[in-house]
């Protein structure tokens, strides 16, 4: 039986006590059975006749000297790159030295004796300011003495084009509102005519005798095409007289205006309808066409002179337009220059103020 005196000694304290137990008199030690192998058999694989056991060896070992092959490649990889990082950084070391020694070199051999008008210069490196003086100086010389002459010979040049083309798109203008009087013109004097020419077959009562003929000239345009529709005035007119409805009296009217003329006592048509009614359409168009001209000039002769101060007003808008164009290019150039040249000299300014600053330090240090 185990006895733990934790209270006693502060730790346990397993003891093993055999007691003789006579109630427990028939149980017996338990002996365990072990199975080894021979000390000449531990050695010996069991395995070789396997064919699986052989073919997972196989593979185990191609899969393994796959991964060393993949591993050994990385590692060339990365040995490449971490030469070629060395190689990198031993030519910056070099070139570091080698900058240094020739500096040093060449502050060695500098001539202290420094005259009161000079100004010391460093040869290793240039300050933001020097090189934007030299920069602004760089574009106030380009500006000034190539881009603003070439600007002001080019704003010249076109200057004398822009005066040698405005007359020409003057001329442009004039003919063009010339042009737009006189399509004005025409299409009024179309309108009157066709007024003129509705009015007349009005008064003939044309639109009641007639009337799908009448609409469909009322549609057509212009107004001599009128002289097309007596054909169909003639064929209408000869049904009339088939259905002997003639004898009414505004077909009699109709044939006295048109001059158709019957003979009262034989009933002979001394003059036909054919012939009668085409003279009729061309006596209509003949009175139309003078009112038609006369209105078409009168509307050209009003509208051009509008139309000319129109195009002439714009070509005088565009020419201005293009000559502030130019003036304000040329007055940009001026000032970008005017810039650069206040910049660079209150930055050479500044420069030779600091360098007799530096030249004063100098002198005070060989004192």
């Amino acid at each position: 039986m185990k006895v733990h005196y934790i209270n006693i000694l502060m730790f346990s304290l397993p003891l093993n006590i055999l007691a003789n137990i006579q109630r427990n008199h028939y149980v017996t030690t338990y002996t365990q059975n072990n199975r080894s192998l021979c000390e000449c058999e531990l050695y010996i694989p069991n395995y070789d006749n396997d064919p699986q056991m052989k073919k997972l060896m196989e593979n185990f070992n191609k899969q393994t000297q796959q991964r060393f092959e993949e591993y050994d490649e990385r590692m060339k990889t990365t040995r490449q790159k971490c030469k070629e990082q060395c190689d990198k950084e031993i030519q910056k070391i070099i070139l570091k030295d080698k900058l240094e020694k020739e500096l040093m070199d060449k502050f060695a051999t500098l001539d202290t004796d420094i005259q009161s008008d000079s100004i010391p210069t460093c040869v290793c490196e240039k300050s933001l300011a020097e090189k934007v003086e030299k920069g602004c100086l760089r574009c106030a010389q380009n500006l000034g003495g190539i881009v603003a002459p070439s600007s002001g010979v080019l704003a010249g040049i076109a200057e004398a084009a822009l005066s040698v083309l405005k007359p020409e798109a003057l001329k442009a203008a004039i003919a063009a509102a010339e042009k737009a009087g006189a399509l004005a013109g025409e299409a009024a004097g179309l309108k009157e005519g066709m007024n003129t020419v509705i009015r007349a077959l009005t008064h003939y009562e044309i639109h009641n005798l007639f009337p799908e003929i009448y609409k469909t000239f009322v549609t057509k345009k212009p107004y001599t095409d009128v002289t097309k529709f007596s054909s169909q005035i003639v064929e209408e007119y000869k049904k009339i007289c088939a259905r002997g409805e003639n004898t009414r009296a505004e077909w009699i009217k109709f044939e006295y205006d048109v001059g158709i003329h019957i003979d009262g006592d034989n009933g002979i048509i001394t003059e036909r309808a054919e012939e009668a009614v085409p003279n009729f359409m061309k006596s209509v168009v003949r009175d139309a066409t003078g009112p038609a001209e006369s209105k078409a000039a009168d509307v050209t002769a009003s509208q051009t002179p509008a139309f000319k101060e129109t195009y002439m007003g714009a070509v005088d808008t565009a020419y201005a337009s293009y000559q502030t164009a130019i003036i304000a290019s040329i007055v940009a150039i001026v000032v970008i220059v005017l810039i650069m040249v206040i910049i660079y000299k209150i930055l050479r300014y500044r420069r030779k103020k600091k360098m007799k600053k530096k030249l004063q330090y100098i002198k005070l240090l060989e004192e």
